[in-house]
């Protein structure tokens, strides 16, 4: 066992009361072999028990409420009150009893830190035509959020890109636009100079992918919308959203409340399946009725 740094040090001042000169040994390497050489030939009986710490080493523990002054008397806790009583510290927040602030006056409007708020970041149509005049952007090409993100006309993409329409009689040339979202007025707008426009849905992780593909050698999959209100959003047409090509006839963008679906049954194919209902036998009546009834059982025990 190696003696630590502060036992050297008392060891060497021992030996230095003691007028002891440690003795080299060429054979012994190490600093403790060549104090420990002298104790073993001269065998001094009071050197353990001169052994002593250094003085400056431990520091003693202040001993509060001796005297009048300083951390005397109220040992320095002030008088009376909840600062003196000892073993409770009031929490944070903590207002002395009344209602707290926080309750009283909480924190309102749009810089309000909501976990569930996504960030869109705004891109108005004269922002398009003024990067459009200055030749940041080509309007014979596709515009898309790298497009978007790398000629400088949005920056710091969160959640995603929303077309917005202010200045909207400045756009002059029709343009193909894929953002996030839209408004009514810009969709309108842009479709009246025979323009074409599709909102997609992107995550944060699909529009770094986009944006810096880059980073991404080995590919990434976009992934699709997992909650109701983006599903519903991305399947209404009046949204231009890129699902709604899969809303059935007579379905709305609702994914519960939508109109019964209504098929479509050409004439001639209608007279052509009475004929053949007409040629049933007795037992093919009765098997249908039966598969009928079935059915219906089924529809009335099924859970929601």
């Amino acid at each position: 066992m190696i003696p630590s740094a502060i036992a050297l040090r008392a060891l060497r001042q021992t030996l230095r009361q003691l007028n002891v000169t440690p003795i080299p040994n060429p054979s012994l390497t190490t600093r403790t072999a060549a104090f420990i050489l002298p104790i073993q030939q001269a065998r001094h009986a009071s050197l353990l028990g001169n052994l002593r710490d250094i003085p400056t080493q431990h520091t003693n523990k202040r001993r509060v409420g001796r005297g009048a002054s300083g951390r005397g008397k109220t040992s320095g806790r002030g008088h009376k009150g909840q600062g003196q009583r000892g073993g409770h510290r009031p929490k944070k927040g903590f207002e002395g009893g009344q209602t707290p602030q926080w309750i009283t006056n909480p924190a309102r409007g749009k810089n309000t830190k909501n976990p569930l708020m996504k960030h869109y970041t705004e891109l108005n149509l004269c922002t398009v035509q003024s990067w459009i005049d200055q030749g940041r952007l080509d309007p014979t090409k596709p515009i898309g959020l790298k497009e978007l993100y790398d000629s400088r006309a949005v920056h710091g993409i969160k959640d995603g890109v929303k077309l917005l329409a202010r200045d909207a009689d400045s756009l002059k040339v029709p343009i193909d636009i894929v953002v996030n979202k839209a408004s009514q007025a810009a969709i309108k707008k842009i479709e009246e100079l025979g323009g074409k426009i599709e909102t997609r849905f992107y995550t944060r992780e699909g529009i770094r992918f986009i944006t810096r593909p880059h980073l991404f050698p080995d590919g990434h999959r976009l992934a699709r919308p997992t909650s109701r209100e983006d599903i519903e959003y991305y399947r209404d047409v009046a949204h231009r959203g890129y699902l709604a090509s899969t809303v059935l006839p007579g379905e709305s963008a609702s994914l519960y409340w939508y109109k019964k679906h209504v098929k479509i049954v050409d004439p001639k194919e209608k007279e052509r399946l009475l004929e053949e209902r007409k040629k049933r036998t007795p037992e093919e009546i009765e098997a249908a009725r039966r598969k009928r009834e079935i059915r219906k059982a089924q529809t009335h025990n099924r859970i929601f």
